[in-house]
């Protein structure tokens, strides 16, 4: 299982929302590629960087800050947010994420995601599924789409997704859980989808849980930012999956 630290942005400034509320924000450090060397120094490998002045905007903003990190680090970055153009995905690739994650425009524009799909393959794509009462939200979750989760993963794997990040809107940033039964329901219908989760994960039982019920990979944000997980105490567990 990948386990993956986030680093959100906004006005280049590594921050938390709470669901996804961008009244509710919090800046937890104004350096985004020293929290992204901190993570590879704690011998992690992957990294989430989510643009969310890009997912506002409809572009990709803080391209300069992927450069930076991608530069300075070995991390395996996805990138997501306000990428909606050929030219995005282009420059997102070009400045050294090696997996983009695609959420709005797969419900805006299938079209242009399946061609991206296509282009770029099913290891370099990864389908953003965020969340709020199993159906599927969009524009940085300021919308809700009345798709149903289930039904919008059965479009895409017939398209040939193999990664999906299942973010719950009602978990993240209140550090009161994850999921569980979501993924589960998930895993039951698409058990060949490489599933990563994402929001609400508040502990490292929460994480050990997870690998338990065959996730392919965990985000983790704010639950670091204020030390209810250690990088140490992920590593470990890191290393003992990867054992």
């Amino acid at each position: 299982m990948r386990i993956v630290p986030a680093i959100d942005l906004i006005d280049g400034k590594c921050v938390r929302l709470t669901q996804g509320d961008y009244a509710q924000k919090t800046i937890y450090n104004e350096d985004p590629l020293a929290v992204a060397q901190m993570f590879e120094d704690a011998g992690l490998q992957y990294l989430h960087l989510v643009d969310l002045d890009g997912a506002k905007q409809k572009k990709v903003v803080n391209l300069k800050v992927l450069e930076k990190i991608a530069a300075h680090t070995r991390l395996h970055i996805d990138f997501g947010g306000g990428v909606q153009s050929d030219e995005d995905i282009r420059k997102v690739f070009e400045a050294g994420a090696k997996q983009v994650t695609g959420g709005s425009i797969a419900v805006r524009n299938p079209e242009m995601f399946e061609n991206w799909l296509q282009k770029y393959g099913a290891d370099k794509i990864i389908l953003g599924a965020d969340v709020k009462n199993e159906q599927i939200a969009i524009s940085g979750w300021a919308e809700v789409s009345h798709l149903p989760i289930l039904k919008f993963l059965e479009t895409y794997q017939a398209k040939g997704i193999k990664y999906v990040v299942c973010t719950d809107i009602s978990k993240d940033g209140l550090l009161q859980g994850t999921a569980k039964e979501l993924y589960q329901k998930i895993q039951s219908h698409f058990p060949d989808l490489q599933l990563i989760a994402s929001g609400g994960i508040t502990t490292l039982q929460d994480v050990k849980d997870l690998a338990e019920q065959g996730l392919a990979g965990v985000i983790i944000g704010k639950a670091i930012y204020e030390n209810r997980i250690s990088l140490r105490e992920l590593a470990q567990v890191h290393t003992s999956i990867l054992a």
